[in-house]
């Protein structure tokens, strides 16, 4: 295990393929603008934001032996992604994400990932065959979580002793899918990172401020969180120590898709880097915005 990598990224790994329009949208609407197909997916969305801040990122998925699967494996290579220890099928094909966007945000989206979920725990193999861990060594590394696998396979992964010495960082992927994080809220590991929608639906109640839901959240049982509100100040709870509050640089938003998996692999980084929490919440802040704003490609 020398060559082990230093941050694994659990989830989906597939191909984003993106509308968008300058124009404001709504149903119904046919408007011009540029389709684009790029490598995305929740886990590999913050794998490239980790390779682009120097980290090492190793994604544990499903990518099909098809053309677009080989493809996809070909360009994670050239990102500094690493994908060794993916399962690849010759059976399932790889997954697909597809987004409209306006001047309004995100207008619509439909997540193909059904191969993902029929892979299920063979995904995890290798923290379990002694290549990345096993019962008697667990992997005690960084993980980032994507909360788009199955709400079965969360919660064995909250109660499996596999990841019980694991840095767990965990994304929800959509305002949908927070509820499936239940299971993983008190893991003594594990920082989520979720909007103002996703951080009240896992609270189980309306808040008006990312401070509040952060602390909901605590309150409730969760180790550590951190809560990003768009443009509003976003805050970082950790049980027993005082909230941190960061106020996200202003910018032009031309991009929505992958801003919030931005801002989890910035703070991992920051963290990487050794900045203390108030300096980490504003790094994410600050690349996020980058993001958002189109300044990086």
């Amino acid at each position: 295990m020398t060559d082990a990598p230093r941050i694994l990224c659990i989830g989906s790994v597939l191909w984003d393929i993106i509308g968008r329009s300058p124009a404001v949208m709504r149903q119904g609407s046919d408007v011009p603008g540029r389709i684009t197909r790029l490598p995305g997916g929740v886990a590999l969305n913050i794998a490239m934001g980790l390779a682009r801040f120097g980290l090492r990122p190793e994604v544990l998925t499903l990518i099909g032996q098809d053309p677009e699967g080989e493809e996809l494996i070909r360009a994670c290579a050239s990102l500094g992604v690493g994908t060794t220890w993916a399962l690849r099928s010759h059976d399932l094909p790889t997954d697909r994400y597809l987004a409209v966007e306006g001047a309004n945000g995100l207008i619509a989206a439909i997540a193909d990932a059904h191969s993902l979920e029929l892979a299920g725990a063979r995904i995890l193999t290798p923290l379990e065959d002694g290549r990345l861990g096993g019962l008697a060594a667990p992997w005690c590394g960084l993980i980032a979580l994507d909360g788009n696998l199955t709400e079965a396979l969360l919660a064995e992964i909250a109660a499996s002793p596999l990841f019980s010495k694991a840095d767990l960082r965990i994304a929800p992927a959509s305002p949908g899918k927070a509820g499936r994080l239940r299971p993983l809220l008190s893991h003594p590991g594990a920082t989520l990172y979720l909007n103002l929608e996703e951080a009240g639906l896992l609270a189980g109640q309306p808040c008006d401020s990312a401070a509040a839901a952060a602390d909901a959240l605590i309150a409730r049982g969760a180790v550590r969180v951190l809560v990003t509100d768009g443009g509003h100040p976003a805050a970082e709870a950790t049980g027993g120590r005082p909230t941190v509050i960061g106020c996200p640089p202003r910018v032009l938003v031309t991009r929505v898709t992958g801003a919030g998996d931005t801002f989890m692999a910035a703070h991992i980084a920051a963290e990487q880097r050794g900045l203390a929490r108030e300096a980490a919440l504003q790094a994410a802040l600050e690349a996020a915005a980058t993001y958002v704003s189109g300044d990086i490609s």
